[in-house]
C-alpha cells in the first residue's frame, strides 16, 4: 500500500488522469463482462401481438417472475423457458384474440338499450364469432368479417346482404376450394346470404375465387396432370431425378353442334290395320203392274221371268311407321385431338475390374414395360395420331450452387455467437487497458544512481598522470557531453606518458597496437560482468522511461 502511495504521488498531474481513466474504463469493461455472462440468452416468444393482446402476455410474465425484453412488437424470454412458456400462457388463453364473440352481448342491459344499439352489438358478435372460427384453420394467421346487413327495416325492398372476408395466411395464399369453403361458410351464418356475396380477400390484397378467375379445363392444365402422373409413375421404378417427362396435349378450340336424322326404310312396323267388307243384293219379280215397259213388245213386260243381282267388296288398310334416329352431337373446346409424350430416362452405373464406374443403358425390355406403363397412364389411342416416345440416356451431373445450408457447430452447442464476440471484444479491451496503461504507469520509476564500476586492482598496472597517481573515478555508464581531453585520462599500464617518442596527448593503455579493441573491450566485459549487466539495465530502464 505503502508502494502505491509512493507511486502515486512521484506521478504529474497528467498520469494520475490517465490512471484514474484507465482505472474506470477496466472496471467498466469487467462490470459489462459480468453482466453479459449473468444475463440469459434471449429468444422470440411472440411477435406481431396487438396492444392490448401484448399486455396480457406481459403481466402473464411478470406475476411468474420471467425475465423478458420488449423490442418493438416482440416479446423475447429465456431460451430454455420459452417452450414451457408458450403451453402454459396458451392454456390460461394467452395471447387471447383481439375480437370479441357473444360475450359483447353481455355487457347490454335492458335499460338504455335501443334496438340500433342491440343490432350493431349482435352483428359485431357474429363478425367475431366467424373470424374466430375462420383462425382456427392452421393456415390462417389473422381474419376479419365485415357483414352489410340490411337491418330490420320493413320498409326496404329488393335489397339483399353481403359480406367480406380479409385474411392473412400463415405461409403461401390459399386454395380457390378453401376460398369457397370460407363463402359457404359466412354466408351458412348470415340468414339471406348467398355465397356469391361473398368476398374472400387475401394478405396481398387479391380476391380469391372470383367467377373470373375460376380454373378452366385448359391444355396446359391437362398435360401438366398427366406430366405428374407419368412422372410419379416412372419415379417409383427408376427413383428420383433419374426420369423427365414432357406431355404435350393438342385439344379442340371451336365449339361445334352436329345435328342428324337417319331413316331405316328396311325397318319398317305396322303400328294399325283396318278392314272394311261390303256386300250388296238385288232381285226382281215379273208381275201386274203396268209400266211403258209392259206395252212394249219385247220390253220386260214382255216376259213373266224374275231377276236378282248379288255384290261384295272387302277393303283392308295398313298403316306403316319408318324408324328414323335423330342424333345432335355438341362438341365444346377441350376434347383432346393428339397426345404426345416424351421421356427421357437416366441409365444404370456398373463398376469394372479397374474400379471405374461406366455407364450402362436400359434394357429394351425393362424400356418396353414402362412404355406399356406410360401407354395407360396417359389413355395412348394410335388411331388419334397420338405418340409416345421413350429413350434412355446418361444424365449430366449438376453441381452444387452455393454452400449446403448446415447448422453450424456454436448453434448445435446452443451458443450466441454475437454475446460471444462482444464478450471477447470486452476482454481484450479490458487486457489492453490492464497490460498497456495502468501497469507502466503503477511501475516504480528506475533507480536515480545507477549502479558504478569498482575499480579494478590490478597489482601489476599502476595509475599514472601528469600530476601523479590519482584515483579513478567510478563508471556511470552515461556519456558526458564536455569536451574530450585525452590528457585527463587515466593511465592503467606502466608505460609513462613522457617516455620518448609519446606527445603526451593520450595516456598509454599498456597494449600493443596490433591489438584489437573489440578483444579489449570482451576482455575487460569479462573481467566486470557484475558492473556491465548493472550498467546494461539502467540503459534500458531509461528507454522505458523515455517511452
Amino acid at each position: 500500500m505503502q508502494q502505491i502511495v509512493n507511486i502515486w504521488s512521484a506521478m504529474d498531474a497528467r498520469r494520475r488522469v490517465i490512471v484514474v481513466v484507465a482505472t474506470l474504463a477496466m472496471f467498466g469493461a469487467v462490470l459489462s463482462l459480468s453482466r453479459m455472462a449473468s444475463q440469459p440468452t434471449l429468444t422470440l416468444l411472440y411477435s406481431g401481438l396487438e396492444n392490448g393482446a401484448a399486455g396480457e402476455v406481459v403481466t402473464a410474465l411478470e406475476q411468474r417472475g420471467v425475465a423478458y425484453d420488449v423490442r418493438g412488437g416482440s416479446i423475447f424470454v429465456e431460451s430454455a423457458r420459452r417452450d414451457e412458456l408458450r403451453m402454459t400462457l396458451a392454456s390460461e388463453g394467452l395471447p387471447s384474440n383481439a375480437s370479441k364473440g357473444y360475450e359483447l352481448l353481455d355487457g347490454l342491459s335492458g335499460f338504455g338499450t335501443t334496438s340500433q344499439m342491440f343490432d350493431a352489438a349482435y352483428w359485431r358478435a357474429k363478425e367475431g364469432e366467424l373470424a374466430r372460427t375462420i383462425v382456427s384453420h392452421p393456415s390462417i394467421s389473422a381474419a376479419r368479417v365485415h357483414i352489410a346487413s340490411t337491418g330490420s327495416n320493413p320498409f326496404q325492398r329488393d335489397t339483399r346482404p353481403s359480406a367480406s372476408v380479409s385474411i392473412t395466411t400463415t405461409g403461401g395464399g390459399i386454395s380457390v376450394k378453401h376460398a369457397r369453403a370460407l363463402k359457404f361458410l359466412v354466408a351458412a351464418a348470415v340468414s339471406g346470404l348467398t355465397p356469391e356475396d361473398v368476398s374472400v380477400i387475401d394478405g396481398s390484397g387479391g380476391l380469391i375465387g372470383a367467377a373470373e378467375e375460376a380454373p378452366e379445363n385448359t391444355s396446359e392444365d391437362r398435360a401438366e396432370a398427366l406430366r405428374q402422373r407419368v412422372q410419379r409413375l416412372l419415379e417409383a421404378r427408376v427413383g428420383p431425378g433419374n426420369a423427365v417427362v414432357e406431355v404435350s396435349v393438342d385439344t379442340v378450340t371451336k365449339t361445334e353442334s352436329i345435328r342428324q336424322r337417319q331413316i331405316d326404310p328396311e325397318s319398317r312396323v305396322a303400328i294399325s290395320i283396318d278392314t272394311e267388307e261390303r256386300s250388296n243384293s238385288a232381285s226382281d219379280q215379273g208381275g201386274g203392274d203396268v209400266t211403258v215397259a209392259s206395252n212394249l213388245p219385247d220390253g220386260d213386260a214382255a216376259g213373266g221371268d224374275s231377276s236378282s243381282s248379288q255384290t261384295s267388296e272387302t277393303r283392308e288398310r295398313v298403316n306403316y311407321e319408318v324408324s328414323s334416329t335423330e342424333r345432335e352431337i355438341t362438341q365444346i373446346p377441350g376434347a383432346i385431338k393428339r397426345l404426345t409424350v416424351a421421356v427421357l430416362v437416366n441409365g444404370t452405373t456398373a463398376v469394372d475390374g479397374a474400379g471405374a464406374e461406366l455407364f450402362q443403358p436400359r434394357s429394351d425390355d425393362e424400356l418396353g414395360a414402362l412404355r406399356e406403363l406410360v401407354s395407360s397412364a396417359v389413355g395412348f389411342d394410335e388411331s388419334r395420331g397420338d405418340v409416345i416416345t421413350l429413350k434412355t440416356m446418361q444424365f449430366e451431373a449438376i453441381e452444387l450452387a452455393g454452400t449446403a445450408a448446415e447448422p453450424s457447430f456454436l448453434t448445435s452447442l446452443g451458443l450466441d455467437l454475437m454475446s460471444l464476440i462482444q464478450a471477447a471484444v470486452l476482454g481484450l479491451v479490458a487486457i489492453v487497458l490492464g497490460l498497456f496503461v495502468v501497469r507502466p504507469l503503477l511501475s516504480g520509476p528506475p533507480s536515480a544512481d545507477p549502479a558504478q564500476l569498482a575499480v579494478s586492482e590490478t597489482p601489476n598496472r599502476a595509475v599514472s598522470s601528469a600530476e601523479g597517481a590519482n584515483e579513478m573515478t567510478a563508471l556511470t555508464g552515461e556519456i558526458a557531453d564536455d569536451s574530450f581531453s585525452g590528457s585527463d585520462m587515466p593511465v592503467i599500464s606502466d608505460r609513462s606518458a613522457t617516455e620518448p617518442g609519446d606527445d603526451g596527448a593520450f595516456p598509454a593503455l599498456g597494449i600493443p597496437d596490433h591489438e584489437d579493441p573489440v578483444e579489449r573491450l570482451r576482455g575487460l566485459i569479462g573481467e566486470r560482468q557484475e558492473e556491465t549487466v548493472e550498467i546494461l539495465r539502467s540503459w534500458l530502464e531509461g528507454e522505458e522511461e523515455n517511452a
